[in-house]
C-alpha cells in the first residue's frame, strides 16, 4: 500500500520511512552544480521546503538516501559540506524580537551540530558570519546556506510601514552577511513566495540567479502529467473505483481539479503537490490547497487598488512584470501570479506577452468563495445556497429562474451588511458580484471576454446552452440586448451547436439588486 507524505517536508524521513517520493533529483543536481546563488519563488505549500531538505541531504553527502534515484549516477564525489539550513517560517509574529529569537535558536543548533563555540553573546549577523567562517576552517570545505521562506517574517505586516521597515532592516542585516562570506560559500539557495525588492539581498548579491521563470526548472516543484501517471497508479485506481470512473476519466477529473500551473513559457504544466497527494491519500477530490490558507492579502490588495477581478482571467502581461517585486508593483497581477491564484495559460513569443488565468477548478471556485464576503455578503451560507440555486437553473437552461434567484438573493442582503454598504455604484462592481456568484459553475464562466468590437461582460458555457450576458447599471435592458447584437458578441459561438441565449440585465444602484432583464 502506497504511503503518501502528507505534511512531511523532510527528505530523509520520506526516504527512511518509505513514503512515496517522485524523483526530482536530476533537477536538484542540475541546480546545485550550475549556480552558486539561487532564488526560487513558488506559491505556498508547493514543495519548497522538501526541495530545501533534499538539497541539505545532497550537500551533506547522504548518498544512501539517494539510492535508486537519478542523482545516484550523476554525483561522483558525495562531499559532506557543512550545511546551514534556516527556515523563516517560524518567525511570523511580526516583531524584530521574535525574528532574532528564531535566528539565534537556529544558529545555536548549527553551532552544536558542528561542535563550534557558543556565539550567543553576539548579534545575529556577527554570529552568522563567525559560524560560516569557523565551519569552513574546521571542515576544510565551503559552507552551503539554505534559506527557506525568506519572506515569511514580512507577511504578518501587510500594513504598518514602521514595523515593516524594522523587520526589513533586521533581515537585511542578516542576509547582507552572505555578500562578505563569498569566499567561504559553496552554494546558497533561497526560497520564498514573492520577491521583495526592498531587501538588499536582491541588490547586493549581484550573482543571485532567479530560476523562478526558467523553463529548465519549471517542474522542480509540483508533479507533471507524466509523473502522475508513472507514480500514482494505485491512487488513480482507488479514485476511479470510488467515483465509478475508468482510468482515463479519473485522470481527467484530477487534471481539471489540480493541474494547470505553469512557471515558464514552456507548455509543461504541473499539479499542485499538496492537493494531489491529499486526494490520493483520502481517496477524495476536495479543495485541499485552498483550505490551508485564505487569500486575505489578495482581497486587501484588490480592494486597495480597486482592481477589477472580472478582468483577471485572460489578462495579458509582459514577462518582466511576472517576476516584479510585489512591494514595488503597480497593480495586483504579479501578486496573483506569484501566489498561485493565476498562472501562465499561453505565450506570444513575438511580443513576449503572457496570457494569465486560473490554473484549475480548485483555485477558481476557492477564489470565488473567498471573494464572496468582499463583493456580495458576509453570510457565506446564504450565498452558498443562492449560488447552488443559480447554478442548477443555468445548467438546466433556465436563465429566467437563475436571474430570479439572483434578484431575490441580492434584495435580501441588509444594506448595512458587508461590502454592499460601501460598494461603489459602478457597473464593474455589479459585474464582479454576478461573476463571483456565477463562478461556482467552475470552468463554464468567463468575464470581460474580448471580441472584435469590444468586451462581453459575462459568457457562460454549459453543456447544452451558451449564455451571452450584457450588464447595465441603472440602464435599460433593451439597450443592453441591442449592444449584444450591434457588437456581434454571440457570433463567435453560432457554429458551436449549443443553444445560444442572449440577455440584457439591469442592476439598480438604489435598490441594490437586479431590477430588469430581457432575453432572446
Amino acid at each position: 500500500m502506497t504511503r503518501y507524505p502528507i505534511g512531511i517536508q523532510t527528505f530523509d524521513e520520506i526516504r527512511d520511512q518509505h513514503y512515496l517520493y517522485v524523483d526530482k533529483t536530476d533537477l536538484v543536481y542540475k541546480l546545485a552544480n550550475n549556480f552558486k546563488y539561487v532564488f526560487l519563488a513558488r506559491p505556498r505549500r508547493f514543495g519548497k521546503s522538501l526541495l530545501v531538505s533534499t538539497l541539505e541531504a545532497y550537500f551533506s553527502g547522504c548518498k544512501d538516501l539517494f539510492k535508486g534515484l537519478a542523482i545516484e549516477h550523476l554525483e561522483k564525489a558525495w562531499n559532506a559540506y557543512p550545511v546551514l539550513h534556516f527556515s523563516m517560517a517560524s518567525a511570523k509574529r511580526g516583531t524584530v524580537e521574535d525574528l532574532d529569537a528564531q535566528l539565534h535558536r537556529q544558529l545555536a543548533l548549527a553551532e552544536d551540530n558542528f561542535a563550534l563555540p557558543d556565539g550567543s553573546d553576539q548579534d545575529v549577523t556577527v554570529r552568522f558570519q563567525n559560524l560560516v567562517a569557523r565551519a569552513f576552517q574546521k571542515t576544510g570545505l565551503k559552507a552551503v546556506v539554505l534559506i527557506d521562506e525568506y519572506d515569511a517574517p514580512l507577511y504578518p505586516l501587510r500594513s504598518g510601514e514602521k514595523k515593516l521597515q524594522l523587520l526589513r532592516t533586521e533581515l537585511d542585516s542578516f542576509y547582507s552577511a552572505l555578500k562578505d562570506l563569498e569566499p567561504y560559500l559553496q552554494f546558497v539557495f533561497i526560497t520564498g513566495i514573492t520577491k521583495a525588492s526592498q531587501l538588499s539581498i536582491f541588490s547586493e548579491l549581484n550573482s543571485l540567479e532567479s530560476v523562478s521563470l526558467s523553463p529548465d526548472f519549471a517542474a522542480l516543484c509540483g508533479f507533471t502529467q507524466q509523473e502522475l501517471e508513472q507514480n500514482f497508479s494505485e491512487g488513480i485506481k482507488n479514485l476511479g473505483r470510488k467515483y465509478g470512473l475508468d482510468r482515463s476519466q479519473a485522470l481527467q477529473r484530477l487534471k481539471e481539479k489540480y493541474f494547470g500551473y505553469r512557471f515558464s513559457k514552456s507548455e509543461e504544466g504541473v499539479y499542485n503537490p499538496v492537493s494531489l497527494l491529499s486526494a490520493m491519500k483520502n481517496v477524495k477530490t476536495a479543495s485541499y490547497w485552498f483550505e490551508t490558507g485564505t487569500p486575505a492579502l489578495l482581497a486587501d490588495e484588490v480592494l486597495k487598488a480597486r482592481a477589477d477581478i472580472t478582468k483577471l482571467e485572460g489578462c495579458e502581461v509582459k514577462l518582466p512584470n511576472l517576476g516584479v517585486p510585489t512591494d514595488g508593483m503597480r497593480g495586483v497581477l504579479p501578486l496573483f501570479y506569484q501566489s498561485g491564484y493565476l498562472t501562465i495559460k499561453g505565450c506570444d513569443p513575438t511580443f513576449d506577452v503572457y496570457t494569465l488565468g486560473s490554473p484549475n477548478e480548485e483555485v477558481r471556485i476557492g477564489l470565488s468563495r473567498a471573494f464572496l464576503p468582499f463583493y456580495v455578503t458576509q453570510d457565506v451560507l446564504a450565498a452558498d445556497s443562492a449560488c447552488l440555486s443559480i447554478s442548477k437553473a443555468l445548467m438546466s437552461g433556465d436563465l429566467e429562474g437563475a436571474l430570479k434567484s439572483a434578484k431575490s438573493f441580492f434584495a435580501s442582503i441588509p444594506y448595512q451588511e458587508g461590502t454592499l454598504k460601501d460598494a461603489p455604484s459602478t457597473e464593474g462592481h455589479f459585474t464582479a458580484m454576478l461573476y463571483v456568484m456565477f463562478s461556482f459553475l467552475n470552468n463554464y464562466v468567463f468575464s470581460q471576454v474580448r471580441t472584435a468590437k469590444g468586451r462581453l461582460d459575462i459568457l457562460i458555457k454549459t453543456p447544452a446552452v451558451i449564455y451571452v450576458l450584457e450588464l447595465k447599471l441603472d440602464g435599460n435592458a433593451d439597450e443592453a440586448l441591442k449592444q449584444i447584437e450591434e457588437k456581434g458578441y454571440a457570433i463567435p459561438y453560432e457554429a458551436d451547436g449549443r443553444k445560444i441565449v442572449k440577455a440584457g440585465i439591469v442592476f439598480s444602484s438604489r435598490e441594490r439588486t437586479i431590477t430588469q432583464w430581457k432575453t432572446e
